[in-house]
């Protein structure tokens, strides 16, 4: 009897109940040994937490840290492949909210943890409950040193950079990076303006036309991106496209800077290159 209250408190105390961004609360008996991640920033931010050998399995996007290409692919994060999945018997997968595979997985009695990281009090939000599951103990010390390399980034900055009106495409729909994204919100904490109110939302759907009478001073995009830039009507007469103010990033820079994860602050310095490479020449010495 002695025996089996000492084995219930022991694993009562294991117990960890985590509540996703659906409102749907998860209970686990302990910290989950076997993960599947099909959410790239989730995949980032369970390696950052150091625990990157609990990753059984991926979608085809995560590929940073280079250790977790060489793990079992289950296609896609939208619609990932449940047979796949559930042939790595994980103990949790961990996914967006927009993955419409939840119920699915849910049947087939595996556990499923959705997060929608949009803003940077997301990434921190959901870095603390990664944490809690995965039962790291100083997870606001990982949070810190984003946060402060994201200052850091902004210091390297002139005052002049508030001048500049910034244009972030994510995909050629075109979708925008407004305001009330991380990205947004690492232009503004950079000091550059954004054609993209926070009204819009995180990640508006645009009118090209909007664009155009928006009129950006800059133009944040990825190499795929830019190729269709010439041929879109009316993008000629946009200022920063006649001034060459364009900061075009290859495929290995855009997974960072579109990443709501541990490496947002690499790619607030990389946004403050862009953004110091692209003011007028007598700006650039001004002090911040």
């Amino acid at each position: 009897m002695v025996v089996s209250v000492i084995a219930f408190i022991a694993n009562f105390a294991q117990a960890i109940d985590i509540t996703d961004d659906r409102q749907v609360t998860v209970n686990f008996k302990q910290a989950p040994q076997r993960i599947v991640s099909i959410l790239p920033s989730l995949t980032e931010s369970v390696c950052a937490l150091g625990h990157c050998a609990r990753l059984v399995g991926v979608d085809r996007y995560s590929n940073f840290p280079a250790s977790v290409r060489s793990l079992p692919q289950v296609g896609g994060g939208l619609d990932p492949g449940i047979e796949a999945i559930a042939a790595l018997k994980p103990d949790v997968v961990l996914m967006s909210t927009s993955t419409r595979a939840a119920d699915r997985l849910q049947a087939l009695g595996i556990k499923v943890l959705a997060m929608n990281p949009d803003s940077q009090a997301d990434v921190h939000r959901i870095l603390l409950k990664l944490g809690q599951l995965l039962e790291v103990p100083d997870v606001e010390r990982i949070w810190r040193e984003m946060d402060n390399g994201i200052t850091a980034a902004a210091k390297t900055l002139p005052a002049s950079v508030k001048n500049l009106r910034v244009y972030f495409e994510v995909s050629s729909a075109p979708h925008a990076a407004g305001e009330s994204s991380f990205i947004g919100e690492t232009l503004a904490r950079l000091g550059a303006g954004n054609i993209v109110p926070r009204s819009q939302g995180p990640f508006p759907k645009l009118n090209p036309e909007y664009i155009v009478r928006a009129n950006p001073d800059l133009i944040m995009v990825s190499e795929r991106g830019y190729a269709s830039l010439p041929t879109r009507p009316g993008w000629s007469s946009i200022r920063a496209l006649r001034e060459n103010r364009v900061c075009v990033y290859t495929s290995a820079e855009s997974d960072v800077l579109v990443r709501p994860g541990p490496r947002m602050a690499e790619a607030a310095a990389i946004m403050a290159k862009c953004l110091l490479s692209k003011l007028p020449t007598d700006a650039v010495g001004k002090a911040p």
